[in-house]
């Protein structure tokens, strides 16, 4: 059993299709830490998907799951390790289907919500299970951004700090909006900070200002997500994990969860593109610029296009040329920035206000590491 369990995080699939785009799934290309595929066809319209690697081991992990069932995307944000966005990727969307499955079909918040929940007891079961061998499991975690299109509603769920920003059309002008419609939980938003001090009112310690960035008992920065065990269970706050995660006083109540906070958004005739990331690229790039690159350049590419001018900024903060950026070791590469993951999807309104979809199912999934 244990043997079959830790093969879940000897790969997560490399992307399906090969290289031809007669499956939809697009071409697929490589330039040092950076994994694309310009474009590609999905159920409602076209895709961009990209990713660069900016730790010693890529914690990133992302899927695009679309069929007759609709379109699933998901983004998984790992840290303190890549083992728990590994295991996300692996089985967040399975229990999807299989919740589904049993509602006939139908999707509901309440259906997002039991698959995030499944997914958070199976990863809990498995920190148990391997607890004395790798006791560092309980401190490895993974912000999760979910977005599901079925039939003309999209739903978006989210854990931790990725996010999802909609391109809207402004109809008088011409011009594109950027409307964010994912929740964030980071300790540096006074909300969440409020949040937390409500729900533990009598720890003083809930939130520590550290080296000038708000943290979650000093420690972590985000409130929410898949893993973290020793932030919610007692009976891994203590030895022999690391000494760095052990918490002073009694657990009484966990301190982070695993609900995601989750917005049902219809979808309107001018709702042009979805910009789903991980925090790594919303760290150098704003909404609003975000959606103008995608807006104001053709769609092939578009995913490749943000990284690069996340990349370009980054350089340009420790004032640098990008072009020296890119010949920095991976091991090194942190300094400058994290791992990023981008999907654009391109929303195709005929498609969708018919019902139809286009082409074969597709699987996606990025690449374990470069």
């Amino acid at each position: 059993m244990l043997g079959a369990l830790m093969n879940l995080f000897s790969l997560c699939l490399k992307p399906s299709g090969g290289i031809a785009d007669a499956d939809g799934g697009g071409r697929e290309g490589r330039e040092g830490l950076l994994w694309f595929r310009d474009i590609g066809r999905y159920a409602s319209g076209e895709f961009s998907m990209a990713i660069v690697q900016g730790n010693q081991v890529l914690e990133d992990q992302s899927q695009i799951e679309s069929g007759p069932f609709g379109t699933f995307v998901g983004v998984y944000d790992g840290h303190g390790g890549p083992q728990a966005a590994r295991y996300v990727c692996d089985h967040l969307f399975r229990h999807f289907q299989e919740i589904l499955a049993e509602a006939q079909g139908v999707v509901t918040p309440e259906t997002i919500q039991r698959a995030f929940l499944q997914t958070e007891e199976g990863f809990t079961a498995l920190v148990s299970e391997i607890w004395r061998a790798q006791s560092q499991m309980a401190s490895v975690g993974s912000c999760c951004l979910v977005g599901l299109i079925f039939q003309r509603t999209l739903y978006v769920a989210n854990l931790g700090d990725s996010r999802v920003v909609l391109g809207k059309k402004v109809s008088n002008t011409g011009g594109i909006a950027a409307i964010q419609l994912s929740t964030e939980h980071n300790a540096n938003m006074e909300a969440i900070r409020h949040e937390l001090k409500e729900l533990h009112p009598n720890d003083p310690q809930i939130v520590v200002l550290k080296h000038g960035v708000w943290r979650v008992k000093g420690i972590i920065q985000v409130s929410r997500s898949i893993g973290d065990v020793y932030m919610k269970h007692a009976q891994y706050n203590r030895e022999p994990l690391n000494g760095k995660f052990r918490l002073p006083e009694p657990m009484n109540m966990p301190i982070m969860t695993a609900n995601p906070t989750i917005l049902s958004h219809p979808l309107q005739q001018n709702d042009s593109f979805l910009i789903f990331a991980s925090d790594g690229l919303w760290e150098h790039l704003s909404n609003e610029k975000a959606v103008d690159i995608v807006h104001n350049h053709p769609r092939a590419g578009s995913a490749k296009r943000l990284i690069k001018a996340a990349l370009q900024e980054a350089a340009r903060k420790r004032e640098m040329r990008y072009s020296d950026l890119r010949k920095i070791e991976k091991k090194v590469r942190r300094h400058f920035y994290d791992d990023i993951t981008v999907i654009v999807l391109f929303l195709n309104h005929d498609l969708i206000s018919r019902g139809l979809v286009q082409g074969p199912p597709l699987s996606i999934r990025s690449a374990l590491e470069y």
